[in-house]
């Protein structure tokens, strides 16, 4: 293997653990603030137990969150140091932010919320954590500036081989932060809701001390898992239409879709040569991808062999199609996962409504391995984003071949990959050991947050 392979490897490997971290944080800091505005309002101590309770997990899922982030960046330097150098000054600018604005502000007010129970006041004790929450979406929505100008760069000029920003404002109003932020956020949501209902789902199922919170915990989670998937679907619709808009090719290869259509068939499945880019089998609904792009069942979705055409007019000769059986199947265990939720949230709002869902075994029974649904659409998610997106780092910019370290040995990367490896699966064990063992003491076996104790 070569260096450019394994330093792709390096950082998919690297960024999809540190992704399994990141919605949780999202999502759960907002629901522990809402639990504890709860309490701050009512003095009712059962949501003070629950803001407890989340927030030591939430606690849990920050530390490994942080620890397997830290070294991301340092691989632009190391392992894409051609990429530094090339799209630095736009990249750095909203990294440099984020670190220095928004995670010093998430990480500030958690101190203050761990060791302020019982010191502040209720309102300003929750209100630290609304800080928090505040602080981690903003970290997310600065990331996800620097990532959507790799997906459609603006605000640049390119001077001396190199990109430079011109425009700061409009780097930050990128149209496709405007897609991709609030669907990050809206998977956030749905990544909490799904983690609270199958803990709670577990304890309701054993008869657990303090079934009040679990109760409280699985009503307020349900609602918060339907705004969560509907929201993802939503947004995922507009930010799908957009894709077709900036980067179709991605959308052919999720679509497999290899000759230009009008109307376009949606693939409920399809298996290709990718060696000579045809079909081998192929079932298709027709007109649906039209829909799915322009709201009606008439319009022209391009295919895989007319964009290779276009691309190779545009940016010469090369191949232009993304490894297509990855696009393909990641786009469909993505929405899949998604739709599956959103089915599995409008039950439980349902069963809430009719005060039965405590009776319904089976159902509880389901959101526990349910738990994981969220974590399988947010890693394929991502993965099509960035591989559907190759041969490109930079969308018609730079290639992902012309942004490795020259100086960078394939041993080195090598040794790199296996130390992280090895290191971020150990990380993974402890997390999950670490959160399965406090979520199911629950709040009885749970020491305080604070030092000194809750009186």
């Amino acid at each position: 293997m070569n260096e450019l392979l394994l330093a792709r490897w390096q950082f998919a490997i690297t960024c999809t653990y540190h992704y399994f971290f990141v919605p949780l944080t999202l999502g759960l800091s907002i629901l522990v603030a809402i639990m504890e505005t709860r309490y701050a309002r009512t003095g009712d101590e059962v949501f003070k137990r629950m803001a407890k309770f989340w927030g030591k997990l939430f606690l849990i899922n920050f530390a490994m969150g942080v620890a397997t982030g830290l070294v991301m960046e340092f691989q632009f330097g190391m392992n894409w140091s051609e990429y530094a150098r090339f799209v630095g000054d736009i990249f750095g600018a909203p990294l440099a932010i984020e670190a220095l604005l928004a995670f010093f502000l998430e990480a500030t007010f958690l101190g203050i919320w761990i060791f302020g129970w019982d010191k502040l006041s209720k309102s300003l004790h929750a209100a630290a954590m609304w800080m928090v929450a505040i602080g981690s979406n903003m970290s997310a929505l600065w990331i996800l500036i620097a990532n959507s100008f790799m997906q459609q760069p603006v605000g640049y000029t390119i001077r001396n081989g190199r990109a430079e920003m011109t425009d700061f404002f409009v780097l930050i109003t990128n149209p496709n932060v405007r897609f991709q932020f609030p669907h990050v956020i809206a998977a956030g949501i749905t990544t909490a809701a799904f983690f609270v209902l199958g803990i709670s789902a577990y304890h309701l199922l054993r008869k657990s001390h303090d079934l009040e919170v679990f109760r409280r915990s699985f009503r307020i989670a349900v609602v918060y898992a339907v705004i969560g998937t509907v929201l993802v679907i939503l947004v995922g619709h507009g930010q799908t239409q957009h894709m077709i808009d900036t980067q179709p090719m991605k959308m052919a290869a999720a679509e497999a879709l290899m000759q230009t259509e009008d109307p376009a068939s949606f693939s409920l499945l399809s298996i290709v040569n990718e060696a000579d880019m045809t079909d081998i089998f192929s079932i298709r609904i027709p007109g649906l991808l039209s829909f799915l792009a322009y709201n009606t069942f008439q319009g022209e979705v391009k295919g895989i062999h007319e964009l290779q055409v276009t691309y190779q007019d545009l940016y010469g000769p090369g191949n232009y199609v993304p490894p297509v059986a990855v696009s393909y199947w990641t786009f469909r265990l993505m929405v899949g996962a998604g739709f599956l939720m959103a089915l599995l949230a409008l039950v439980g709002l349902y069963l809430v409504f009719r005060e039965r869902f405590e009776q319904q075994r089976l159902y509880l029974t389901l959101l526990v391995p349910a738990i994981a649904l969220p974590y399988i659409a947010n890693t394929t998610g991502w993965l099509l984003t960035e591989v559907g997106r190759q041969p490109w780092i930079v969308f018609g910019l730079q290639k992902t071949e012309d942004a490795v370290s020259p100086a960078v040995s394939a041993g080195m990367v090598l040794f790199s990959l296996a130390t992280f490896t090895v290191l971020y699966g150990a990380l993974m064990v402890a997390d999950i050991y670490l959160l399965s063992k406090y979520a199911k003491s629950g709040p009885e076996g749970q020491e305080d947050l604070s030092p000194a104790g809750a009186h």
